[in-house]
């Protein structure tokens, strides 16, 4: 039996609310709407040539995810990550692509370690410019550490695994993990030796030290995220 009109017109509703929610987020996780940053309804109505009806549906979807949050006298912000929750997703994401590393051993390719040395370069290079200040290069900020990663859970053939990953990386907006390393060369020196190791031992065929290298760093990775976090969530709201 055919829709009603009524049905088609919720039908393309929920669409519109469920694409305002994507791109709102997509804005969010590229650090163009900065965590800790006002949501108002009026301004992004405007930016996306909407009414503010599916605007607050979108937020109320959003805030449903976690990712931002309705505090008293300001409405909508971006939510602060607080630092337990980054140690706890990250504690997981270590032992997902600890495993992806394993079995990424038997299926990559030379192809597979060329690209994985060049995204590491890339996130090296790419990280000294931001924090440079330099901002004519044409790739965005973390691009080289998002496809170190991603090509190696991708080369380890098995689609959950990947998903799963992926799903932890997006509880958090991306574009903090790079700041994350421009802020602190020791630790920008650190992450590009890291993965050096990992490449090294997955070129080498050795899926425990893979396993170990990958899983070492992923916590080390979560533990600075979470002391940026830590820092920052006095200053945010309170600066």
């Amino acid at each position: 039996m055919p829709g009603t009109l009524d049905d088609e017109l919720t039908t393309s509703g929920n669409a519109l609310v469920d694409d305002l929610a994507a791109k709102i987020r997509g804005r969010i996780m590229s650090g163009e709407i900065p965590i800790g940053a006002q949501l108002r309804q009026a301004a992004l109505a405007t930016m996306f040539g909407v009414s503010r009806t599916p605007v607050r549906e979108a937020l109320r979807q959003l805030q449903n995810g976690g990712l931002i949050e309705v505090l008293p006298n300001r409405g909508a912000v971006v939510r602060v990550p607080v630092p337990w929750e980054v140690r706890e997703a990250y504690e997981v994401r270590a032992e997902l692509e600890a495993l992806a590393a394993t079995r990424t051993v038997s299926r990559a390719s030379a192809e597979t370690f060329a690209a994985l040395r060049k995204a590491n370069q890339l996130m090296y290079t790419s990280s000294i410019a931001q924090a440079a200040g330099d901002g004519t290069s044409s790739v965005p900020t973390g691009q080289g550490n998002d496809d170190f990663h991603t090509l190696i859970y991708e080369a380890s053939g098995n689609s959950h695994l990947a998903r799963a990953i992926y799903e932890i990386n997006e509880r958090f907006p991306r574009n903090v993990s790079a700041l994350v390393l421009a802020d602190d060369p020791r630790h920008r020196e650190e992450n590009f030796r890291e993965h050096e190791r990992i490449v090294d031992a997955l070129e080498a065929g050795d899926a425990e030290k893979a396993r170990e290298e990958m899983r070492s760093h992923v916590i080390n990775a979560g533990e600075h995220l979470a002391h940026w976090y830590e820092k920052r969530s006095s200053t945010v709201f309170h600066g």
